[in-house]
């Protein structure tokens, strides 16, 4: 992982969200399960005991990859940035496919963040890295795996 991770304060919100109920609910629950399972007796063919000890593991390895990230984010204010033309991290955008005349409106955030269903889309994607430099009017060429497509870029907006 890199040492500067972007992120937007919503971003930065929902990682602390996501450790709060780590540490809070899920650890403590599982803490539980392992001694209700370890009372069943001989652990080498307790199942349960075998199940909540993974997901143990699993649930202090995200604890850790969020503090990781939390600890390296370039948290970024986005509302703070609506004097830009350029698109950069954090900015909406509608762009026109130029071929199928669909119009398209995607917000830039940090991996985490980056839901496709809710049109937000990593910082480290094809389409935002096609995006990322440019402004209003501008065409750009984005590799897709259905081939290359052009889009004309409409809107720049920081919100």
């Amino acid at each position: 992982m890199e040492n500067n991770i972007p992120m937007t304060i919503n971003g930065q919100n929902k990682l602390r969200e996501e450790l709060n109920k780590l540490k809070n609910v899920i650890r403590p629950k599982i803490i539980s399960d392992i001694a209700k399972a370890r009372a069943h007796g001989d652990l080498k063919e307790n199942a349960e005991y075998h199940s909540a000890k993974e997901e143990q593991s699993f649930c202090e390895g995200r604890i850790q990859e969020i503090i990781y990230k939390l600890s390296h984010a370039n948290v970024i204010d986005v509302k703070k940035m609506s004097f830009h033309k350029k698109i950069f991290f954090g900015a909406t955008v509608n762009i026109l496919n130029i071929d199928s005349k669909d119009i398209y409106v995607y917000k830039i955030v940090g991996d985490d963040e980056a839901n496709f269903k809710k049109q937000l889309i990593s910082i480290n994607s094809p389409m935002a890295q096609g995006l990322i430099g440019k402004k209003k009017n501008e065409l750009t060429t984005i590799k897709t795996p259905s081939g290359h497509i052009k889009y004309k870029i409409l809107k720049v907006k920081y919100i």
